[in-house]
């Protein structure tokens, strides 16, 4: 939505002479982000579980975070990254029937405005039961007289106009500062021409890009795109990986509760679909190695291991799912049985049968591990070292 449509709508109260700032909006959003006394809890806030430390993911390895007015209500996903966002799309179907954009894993909202709409309203986040919850906070915030000269003397009186500027003044935020999309890696400097790859990451990175070894390129392109911007590691496409169920989410507890990605439940709107059931979005690989915790059930608490899961999973299906009674192998455990023909199973490297040799061996799942760790934001070429929230400390 532009800042313009944005303004019609809150313009119902008294005027506002000139329109806000690209800056002002921004900082005013930057206060939002970091508020906690906008929830339930007074503790917790957006960057409470996309904490800028951390690439804007969380900062733990829980596989999901817990929210509501005492922080014990469990959530039901991990927690994604914030971070290049703003070059996001919104969700459509391509012409081949592929499913592709839209934010959060599952797709449901197009903009970060909506985007940032459930957190502040769900139970298991901050928890407020609506939007006049959310404003008579902000109406209190210290910034609340700044909120007001930017949308209105009277616009806390309106609350529906007041909470949708204030997730309006988050997006301009996440999309604009510049530490949401640093492009400060290693590769990017290497990209750049200003240094150079170890032979380790260089193998990683072939690895990585090889049809016939990891395939990872096929759904996280790593070249440069049209327009010449740096590769964001995702083609914002949906896949279903057949992730092992997680036994730590407390949702899970209910053997007849699957989390489907596309097709629901959070999604309602392409409940029809089974084919697309089970199915999350691709995400970015930028600042991968700084995951606590990797896909969106958040199984997986290394990244080695879940390359290990990506090229082993058909090959060593007992190393990753629990065994029945009878000894065989319950594969694919986090879907219906009759929706795991949804699972991919086709493109490389899940290929593969029991007793081939899997598509990376040991030594070049390492190699892949260090290519990735090239992807991390913050990079000093003194140190060789790389630190996602060196860039916040930039001027």
């Amino acid at each position: 939505m532009s800042l313009l449509a944005v303004l019609a709508l809150i313009g119902g109260g008294s005027a506002v002479a000139v329109a806000p700032s690209t800056s002002a909006l921004a900082e005013l959003g930057r206060k939002i982000f970091a508020d906690e006394s906008l929830s339930a809890s007074g503790r917790m806030s957006c960057a409470t579980c996309h904490d800028p430390k951390f690439a804007h993911a969380q900062n733990n390895a829980l596989p999901v975070q817990s929210g509501g007015a005492n922080l014990d209500v469990p959530g039901f996903r991990s927690v994604p990254s914030l971070r290049y966002l703003n070059l996001n799309i919104p969700f459509f179907f391509a012409s081949d029937g592929t499913s592709t954009g839209g934010f959060n894993r599952d797709g449901r909202a197009n903009t970060l405005i909506e985007q940032a709409q459930r957190p502040f309203l769900a139970a298991h986040e901050m928890a407020n039961g609506d939007a006049a919850a959310v404003v008579d906070k902000l109406g209190r915030a210290s910034y609340a007289d700044e909120f007001r000269g930017l949308f209105g003397a009277d616009v806390f009186a309106r609350a529906d106009d007041a909470f949708l500027a204030a997730r309006y003044a988050l997006a301009v935020y996440e999309a604009t500062a510049p530490e949401f999309r640093p492009f400060s890696s290693k590769f990017d400097r290497f990209l750049q021409g200003k240094v150079k790859l170890s032979a380790q990451e260089l193998r990683g990175f072939a690895w990585f890009n090889s049809p016939a070894k990891g395939g990872c390129a096929g759904c996280h392109p790593s070249t440069r795109a049209p327009n010449g911007e740096p590769p964001l590691f995702t083609d914002y496409t949906y896949d279903n990986l057949g992730v092992p169920r997680n036994a730590q989410i407390p949702a899970n507890a209910d053997p007849g509760y699957f989390d489907l990605g596309l097709c629901g439940p959070e999604r309602t709107d392409l409940a029809a679909r089974r084919d697309l059931c089970g199915a999350f979005k691709v995400p970015t690989l930028r600042n991968v190695a700084t995951r606590k915790v990797i896909f969106h059930n958040g199984y997986f608490a290394s990244l080695r291991e879940a390359i290990e899961f990506y090229v082993q999973r058909d090959t060593n299906p007992e190393k990753w799912y629990p065994l029945a009674a009878d000894g065989s192998v319950q594969k694919f455990n986090d879907v219906p049985a009759l929706l795991a023909r949804n699972v991919n199973t086709s493109e490389v490297p899940y290929n593969r049968h029991p007793g081939e040799a899997p598509a990376l061996s040991e030594l070049e799942i390492d190699d892949v591990v260090a290519f990735l760790g090239t992807l991390t934001d913050g990079y000093d070429p003194v140190t060789d070292t790389a630190d996602p929230a060196r860039d916040l400390a930039q001027p």
